[in-house]
């Protein structure tokens, strides 16, 4: 029997990604339950599954037909979602990224599902795409040295991303209602927002081969939206860049990896996209490019394909790495916007 799924939250995310992809999974999970916070879209998408839906979290909670919750809600909420769910007895939590937004609040919800034996994914895709998976076998059958690591991405304009920025403020509007990126203090926010929110997709990745933050190196924010950071984690150099420009670019999401013997690119599919795994093409040391072919499942299948697994007890639940990545992605987000903020008078 498929187990049951109760989903806070109706957004864009929802409805474009993890309801097509729980519908081909039909055999693994059925959506029982869909909650919002008022705005009606849970009761439009329910209605269309046959579902039962509700305008508050309590009433979803309080279903026992429901056994794993998948939390789609702003990410300041996401870490007391999981510690009420588990307070409810569900047996599993899907989380989107982040799991956090601070480190004590990471603490507290592996704590609770630690406690409770209950399982506990957070949706960090790329780290599931298979292609990821083969690229970073590559790395280690050649063993050779990574000295680079550079994440780009552009991006057309989506009001998601535009709306993300302002999540958690409020902030000082400048021009169409946008926050003031001259100050300094609202430019460390809308930064530390945005690596939470976009960069937060290849973080988990970027620390399998790239451990430790031991200095960031520079940071800063561009308008409308975009960063470009670099930081230094061992002998590696990481550098995370996004721009959306107002004309807006093709979709570009690359992750590109120097080593001492090669060149690994790994392009993955645009974010609300279902298009099949990421790429992968590597350049050896004679300039030849070879591509990898690419696999019909992505990163966003695998990922509930692995929570079942989790479920049926046929892979082991690691509370200590999902924590680690969670940490990696803080500490990150505020070295970041306290770089920024370096020689600015208080």
């Amino acid at each position: 029997m498929p187990w049951n799924v109760g989903i806070l939250g109706a957004g864009p995310g929802v409805a474009a990604l993890h309801l097509p992809v729980l519908g081909r999974l039909w055999e693994l999970f059925t959506v029982k339950h869909m909650a919002d916070s008022g705005s009606g879209r849970a009761r439009n998408l329910a209605v269309s599954l046959g579902a039962t839906w509700s305008a508050a979290e309590r009433e979803l909670l309080a279903d026992h037909e429901v056994e794993v919750v998948a939390i789609c809600s702003p990410p300041a909420e996401h870490s007391r979602q999981i510690i009420a769910s588990v307070a409810a007895g569900k047996r599993a939590i899907f989380c989107e990224k982040p799991l956090a937004t601070s480190k004590e609040e990471a603490a507290e919800a592996i704590a609770a599902c630690r406690a409770a034996g209950a399982v506990l994914l957070v949706g960090t895709n790329h780290l599931f795409d298979s292609a990821w998976g083969r690229a970073r076998h590559h790395l280690v059958a050649l063993e050779g040295h990574v000295q680079s690591i550079s994440v780009t991405l552009a991006l057309p304009p989506n009001d998601r991303y535009h709306q993300l920025v302002a999540e958690g403020g409020p902030f000082v509007a400048a021009r169409r209602g946008r926050p003031d990126l001259t100050d300094p203090a609202v430019a460390a926010s809308v930064l530390r927002q945005l690596l939470m929110g976009l960069a937060i997709h290849d973080l988990p990745a970027v620390r399998d081969i790239a451990p430790g933050i031991d200095e960031v190196v520079y940071a800063r924010v561009a308008s409308p939206v975009g960063y470009l950071v670099g930081y230094r984690a061992g002998g590696v150099l990481v550098q995370l860049a996004l721009t959306m420009l107002p004309q807006g670019p093709d979709a570009l999401w690359r992750m590109s990896i120097g080593t001492t013997h090669d060149r690994v690119e790994v392009d993955f599919p645009p974010a609300f996209v279902q298009a099949g795994s990421a790429t992968v093409r590597v350049r050896n040391v004679d300039a030849q490019w070879v591509t990898y072919p690419r696999d019909p499942e992505d990163g966003y299948e695998a990922e509930w394909r692995l929570l079942a697994a989790l479920l049926q007890g046929t892979v082991p639940m690691e509370y200590d790495e999902l924590l680690a990545d969670a940490h990696y992605g803080i500490d990150l987000a505020d070295a970041a916007a306290a770089k920024l903020l370096e020689g600015v008078r208080p």
